[in-house]
């Protein structure tokens, strides 16, 4: 019998790698809305909540900015807020930042994307409820790319000033360029236990734990057979995926070792890499993941 995952399985922590780290850290705090939890050395850790790391920031040396739709690696990660309220405060803020934003209402949620300095892609979205959500008859959720009702999103939050991102965001999923896309799905699905929520030909998938639309977005949109990012590129360091107990770790851990896929004990967790060479680090929930 094939291994699910855990219903309550969530995306953790983002580490990135990037050139300059002052400047990352400007953006985060002022344009998305993290605030500064520590800085250590070449490291930020960057927190919602003043206690949790949700987004780490690691300059690397020499970095290499990879032109994207390149290599395998982050397409974006996506920055979950509570309420369409939040949704429409940070994109008054993003406006008033004069950044570029992307947009597009996927019926379960609606979204905003920007990049970062490092051309790092990065989502902000709001999930619409879960009683509306539609399946089809191949309990596939139904999703969409279409346009959002910019007024209406940006009177949503009335009279209220944005000042950061509320302590109740986290990161809701991760969407990666991947260079096989059976390849990954038998990684991710077969080994790992996540479920198939959504399929867009055979050039990306979208699955997920306990029925959300989706955890981890899989394309392969740089091409198939996309290379992995050269050592010095920004980008991604790994991202994590919490596990909500031991037993549970304990298992995909031993599915990945039958698998023949090594796993190396760090920063807290586990640090394996799927097929395209993106890397992940499995951690227990309430473990403390230990910056680099």
């Amino acid at each position: 019998m094939t291994h699910t995952i855990h219903p309550n399985t969530e995306i953790g922590q983002i580490h990135l790698k990037v050139s300059q780290l002052e400047r990352s850290i400007q953006f985060y705090r002022e344009v998305v809305g993290f605030e500064l939890l520590q800085k250590v050395g070449n490291t930020a850790e960057l927190t919602v909540d003043g206690k949790n790391r949700l987004l780490v920031l690691e300059e690397i040396p020499n970095a290499v900015i990879v032109p994207r739709r390149n290599t395998t690696g982050l397409y974006h990660f996506a920055i979950l807020v509570p309420t369409r309220e939040d949704l429409s405060l940070s994109l008054r803020n993003l406006l008033h930042h004069q950044i570029h934003v992307g947009q597009g209402d996927h019926l379960v949620s609606e979204a905003l994307y920007i990049t970062d300095p490092d051309n790092n892609g990065i989502e902000i979205y709001a999930d619409r409820p879960r009683s509306t959500w539609k399946w089809d008859g191949q309990k596939q959720v139904i999703m969409a790319t279409d346009p959002i009702e910019w007024q209406s999103l940006l009177d949503e939050a009335g009279e209220q000033t944005w000042n950061k991102l509320s302590s109740e965001t986290i990161i809701g999923h991760v969407h990666l360029h991947v260079a096989d896309l059976q390849k990954a799905e038998q990684f991710y699905c077969q080994t790992l236990g996540f479920e198939i929520t959504a399929k867009m030909g055979d050039m990306a998938l979208f699955i997920s734990a306990g029925g959300y639309h989706h955890h981890i977005g899989l394309n392969t949109w740089a091409g198939v057979g996309a290379p992995p990012p050269p050592p010095d590129a920004v980008g991604l360091r790994y991202y994590s995926i919490i596990i909500p107990n031991t037993n549970e770790l304990e298992t995909i851990l031993t599915n990945l070792k039958n698998a023949g896929i090594p796993v190396e004990q760090q920063d807290g967790g586990w640090l394996v890499q799927d097929p395209s060479k993106n890397t992940i680090l499995l951690v227990a929930r309430g473990t403390n993941i230990i910056g680099d």
